[in-house]
């Protein structure tokens, strides 16, 4: 008869590999990504891996649970909404374990409908009720839709393919060039 792990090591077994999982699946994308490489990585057999996630699937869902710790824009100066969700889109892509799990989901969201539907998951479940706040709530979905464009866009431009003007771009120059886009999406009209 085999004693469970304590909770202590449990935790840090779970939190190896969701560190091994997010750089793997961040690397190879989903496809490519075996429990086998994550668990190496891990250092820790596959079944462990197995044990606490059930499946690939499981262990990708759990690796790229991402609360975007929006602003509360209801609090915050209508007139400075976009400049606040550019910070913020920029804290989460340059700042661990969020840099990964981006990465991941934006890389993995080509090849792999089951990550769309998780983009898709956040999308709706965090970026559009941030957007509700301002302009006409029948409006919402078709102007939080270009949020996401605009922040995707410059996601993939920066940290993907590394196109070089972007690269050099400080957080202050993005933040002076996307966030009136931003804001104008996030209180236009339509």
């Amino acid at each position: 008869m085999s004693a469970e792990p304590s909770p202590r090591r449990s935790d840090a077994t779970r939190a190896a590999i969701l560190d091994a999982a997010r750089r793997r699946f961040a690397a190879d994308g989903f496809r490519r990504a075996t429990i086998r490489s994550i668990a190496a990585d891990a250092g820790i057999d596959p079944s462990m891996v197995m044990r606490y996630y059930g499946s690939k699937d499981g262990l990708f869902a759990a690796a790229v649970d991402v609360a975007l710790d929006l602003p509360d824009l209801g609090e915050a100066d209508p007139a400075t909404v976009g400049e606040l969700l550019t910070r913020q889109f920029l804290v989460l892509w340059e700042q661990p374990p969020t840099d990964e799990i981006l990465l991941t989901l934006l890389r993995s969201a080509v090849a792999d409908d089951a990550v769309v539907e998780k983009i898709r998951e956040v999308f709706a479940g965090q970026v559009t009720p941030a957007v509700l706040r301002f302009g006409a709530p029948a409006d919402a979905p078709r102007r939080a839709g270009l949020v996401v464009a605009q922040l995707f866009g410059l996601a993939l431009t920066r940290y993907v393919l590394r196109l070089p003007p972007v690269v050099a771009l400080t957080p202050a120059e993005i933040v002076k060039e996307i966030a009136p886009t931003i804001q104008r999406y996030l209180t236009s009209a339509g």
